[in-house]
Parts: C-alpha cells; structure tokens; sequence
C-alpha cells in the first residue's frame, strides 16, 4: 500500500517533526491541525491545515474540525471497492491513507487529585478517537499510528518498500482498537468514580481493567489449566513485569507467582537482603552486610524447602553470592543487577532463570525504602465477581510501636521484631514468624489456627537444627487467647510484635507480663490471604 496523503494531529508531540520531514521526502501530502499544524510549518514543512482541504472552518474552541466527510470519506472509502472510490471521486475527496493521531492526555489530566469535572470534560477526545477507529476499521486502505514509538518503523518500512503491507497494517489497527479500549475505559472509570456531590471514590461505579499480554504460558497453575501472563498498560519500574531475563527457561506461571512474592518482600528492605520463597511463602529472609551473607543466612531457615525455590536480593549480585546460590537447585534468581563474575557463575547452570529487574532507592515518611513498583490496588476473583482493594502498602515505624508489656524491649530486639514484621506482612495468614539476628529461624504459614501456625514454626526451626532462644516473634494478626503466646514463649521467643486489637488483649499483656517478656504493638494487621 502506498502512501500519499497522510493526516497528523497529535497531543504528544514528540518525535513528529522529524516523522514529518521524512514523510515529506517520500513525496506524502501532510494535512494537519491545530497545534501539531504550527510545529510542522514552523519547522519549515509545507502543510495543509484540515479546514483548508475541508473548505469548513475549525468550530466550537476547536471541538469540532475533522469531523467532516473529506476527513472520514477519504479514510473509510474502500479502496477495493469501485463504488466507493467513485463515491468520494465524484464528491470531491482525497484518498488518506496514513493517519498518525494520539489523543488528548485524559489519563494524565484526571491523575491530578486537583482535577475539576470540567477539566476532565474538556481534555474528552472526539475527533481523535473517531478517526482513529475509521482508520482502524478500513486498515486494508489505511495505516493508523497512535503512538510515537511507531514512527521508525513505519518510516524504514516505506523507505525500503515504498508502501506497507497487510502485516503491518493489520498490527496497527489493533493497536489503535486497543488503545481507544483502554482510553474509553480510563473516561468510564473516572466519571463512575464521581458521586452526587462531585466526590471521587476511590472505586468506581464500573471497573474497567486495562492489561497487556506479555506472554502465553504453556500452563496454569497446574497441567490441565491454560494461562497468560499479562502487564499494567502502564506498568511501574521495579515491578516484576518490568524484569528483562537474562539467561533460563521460559517463566512458568508458579515461577512469576513466587518471583513477585520473593521481590515484593525483598524490596522492603533498605539493607541488603535475600527472601527465600516457596510456594508462596518466604522459607528464609534475612540481612546481611553483602549478598552473599544474607543469602546464607536466609537458606539456613529451611533449607529443605529452600530447594528449587525463588531467591531474590534487593542488591547487586556478586561472584560469591552467585556462586552460593548456583550450588543450590534454584528455580529463579531475582535482582536488581548481578555482576560479570556472578553472571559467568550462573551461566554454569543454564536452566536457572535469572531476572533483573531495576530498582532506585527513594525516600518516604523520612524512611529510606524501596517503593517503586508497588500497586495501588489489589484484585481477587470470586465467582463471578470480583473484589478490589487498595494494596497492603502500610509499613510500621519504630516511633508507631507502643510497648504493652512491663519489659521493654532493647534496641537489638526492636531491629530483630521490625525486621519479623515486615517477612510476616508477605506469609500466608495465619502467620508465625520466628527471628534473631536479621535472620529468620522459623516460619509457621497459613493454618486454619494461630497456635498451629506457631508449632509449625516451631518446628521448621528445629528440624533446621535453629535455636530459638531469645529470638523475637511476629504475628500477623492478634493473639485471641493466651495459648499461642505461651507455645512461642515456651519455645525460647522473648519479645513479641503483634497488631493488638483482640477483647483479650488485657489476658495475653497479662500473659507476657507472666512470662517476662517483651511485646509492642503495631495496631496494623496483615492478614494475606
């Protein structure tokens, strides 16, 4: 398909004077409007503005210029079809057969909590997304470019063919199918998000998700299930979706499951830090002064379950940690960076996926953390429903722990029941964590009762060969009775960090107290179910 005519009118600016200037090279006629139109010819380009080459004036502050049949008859004439081309041949109009439109920035206007509805209004495409779904529909005749990153491959493809073909075309209009979807569905869920009084919920009327297919999987969760993995349309830098991999086997969906559990722990962590998962849950966690320090710590937890699980650092990984984790069976290494050293180690073991995946340390509420990549909210589905929340983002500082107990913990164990705080947030519901030392000794994961939870932990330390004197104990949700406190105490913990919140708190304050313990309170539950 050859191009002669071609129509651009665009929000996002960027790159189009240059797609201009090498479309005009290639001898295509430029019509444009607006803004787009003034940038084109004051780059020196000949442009032929829409109201011109439609003989009807631009209306309404502009809402209304390329509707018009010379702008939608010269791209949805049929060009297989005689009766269209005399159609718009007897009417006067121009074939276009290329049109590179981006529309008005709804989502980034609507983003600002400052936004007023009549602001949202105005910043509603017509005329883009109009011509954008004529293109797209008539994609045999017409291209139809709605991003800049296009624009190379559009131009290196004329310049070598001297047209485009169905291929390109065809990927184009879906393209376009798809970023109208997603646009429409940004405008549906802003306005349902508005009550009576102006007021925006923070879950709107209608939910409308808006995801990209990174990859099919070649199954589910098990064998006889299919599965996708998909994207964010506008996926946040240090997220899983975000990792490039470097070297292994294609990402199983548990593979993708546990790497995002093991990363969302890890990133927690301003030291360095390894979280161990498996199936879900962190088998190991610890700090260290490097890499390989933490990853030893963190193996020793559990290292039965450690095998072929998912191992994440928060830092770069080195030879020697590299080579640690190689002597292992390991599923999938995560991390923001791994040197030449521990990439030569790991290349030993080609099966071994290796993710990276950037990460920049940033600052909030005077805490140094590691915050990108974190969603906003959280879906499960039910039924056939669906149920959404704002995402367990809720970190506890030092100064926000109020000691119940006479005892009082010391700064060592205060580091110690932080660090057990913030592992127990990513286990399963019930959650017993067991720690000392920056390191994790035990981990009791999703019992149907709280105490069950602390034997296990219990025991996964014992059977690691751990010792759990005075180590410190996180609960994610309240102790109800005084028995679960007691197997944890009994088992060597001598301070405890729990949300509170129970009607016998007094009962197991007493019970600490008893005991001669430690304990602080959060007030911030983490069930995870």
């Amino acid at each position: 398909m050859k191009v002669a005519r071609a129509l651009i009118s665009v929000s996002d600016k960027s790159g189009v004077v240059e797609f201009a200037r090498a479309l005009a090279a290639l001898g295509v006629q430029i019509l444009s409007t607006g803004g787009t139109a003034r940038l084109l010819e004051k780059a020196g380009l000949r442009v032929t503005e829409v109201s011109a080459h439609t003989g009807f004036p631009e209306m309404l502050d502009g809402r209304v210029k390329t509707l018009h049949p010379a702008i939608h008859g010269g791209i949805l004439a049929r060009r297989d079809s005689r009766e269209h081309l005399a159609a718009i041949e007897k009417a006067g109009i121009a074939p276009i057969d290329l049109i590179a439109v981006n529309l008005y920035p709804f989502e980034a206007t609507v983003a600002d909590p400052d936004c007023t509805l009549d602001n949202a209004i105005e910043n509603i495409d017509i005329g883009g997304p109009a011509m954008v779904r004529s293109a797209a529909k008539n994609w045999k005749g017409v291209a139809v470019l709605t991003d800049p990153s296009q624009y190379p491959g559009v131009l290196e493809e004329l310049q070598r063919d001297g047209g485009l073909s169905d291929a390109t075309r065809f990927a184009f209009a879906v393209a376009a199918f798809n970023r109208i979807s997603s646009y429409d569905a940004a405008i549906s869920d802003y306005l349902s998000s508005l009550g009576a009084d102006g007021a925006r919920s923070e879950f709107p009327a209608q939910s409308n998700g808006r995801f990209v297919k990174l990859q099919e999987l070649r199954y589910g969760e098990n064998p006889h299930q299919r599965a996708a993995f998909y994207r964010d349309e506008g996926p946040a830098p240090g997220s899983l979706v975000t990792a490039k991999q470097r070297q292994g086997k294609e990402l199983s969906y548990n593979n993708i499951a546990d790497a995002d559990a093991a990363w969302e722990c890890v990133k927690s962590f301003e030291t360095p830090a390894c979280v161990i998962v498996k199936h879900a849950n962190p088998c190991g966690a610890a700090l260290g002064a490097n890499a390989a320090e933490a990853y030893a710590k963190a193996f020793k937890t559990d290292p039965t379950s450690a095998f072929g699980g998912i191992i994440a650092f928060n830092v770069t990984v080195d030879g020697e940690a590299a080579r640690r984790v190689a002597a292992q069976f390991v599923e999938v290494l995560v991390a923001p960076a791994y040197s030449k050293e521990a990439r030569e180690a790991l290349a030993e073991k080609s099966n071994v996926r290796v993710l990276e995946i950037s990460l920049d340390r940033v600052k909030r509420d005077g805490l140094s953390a590691w915050e990108q990549g974190r969603n906003l909210h959280d879906a499960k589905r039910v039924g056939s429903g669906l149920l959404l929340q704002t995402a367990d983002n809720r970190e506890v500082s030092r100064r926000e722990l109020k000691t119940v107990t006479k005892k009082k913990p010391a700064e060592r164990q205060l580091d110690d029941l932080l660090f057990a705080w913030r592992v127990a947030k990513y286990v399963k519901s019930n959650a017993i964590v067991f720690c000392r030392d920056g390191a994790t000794l035990g981990v009791g994961a999703g019992q149907m009762s709280r105490v069950d939870s602390a034997r296990i932990a219990v025991i996964k330390a014992a059977n690691a060969g751990l010792q759990l004197a005075d180590s410190v104990v996180a609960s994610d949700a309240f102790f109800p009775f005084r028995d679960g406190l007691d197997a944890v105490i009994d088992a060597g913990a001598s301070a405890v960090i729990q949300p509170g919140g129970s009607q016998r708190d007094a009962e197991v304050i007493a019970a600490a107290d008893e005991r001669g313990i430690a304990m602080v309170f959060t007030g911030v539950r983490h069930f995870r179910h």
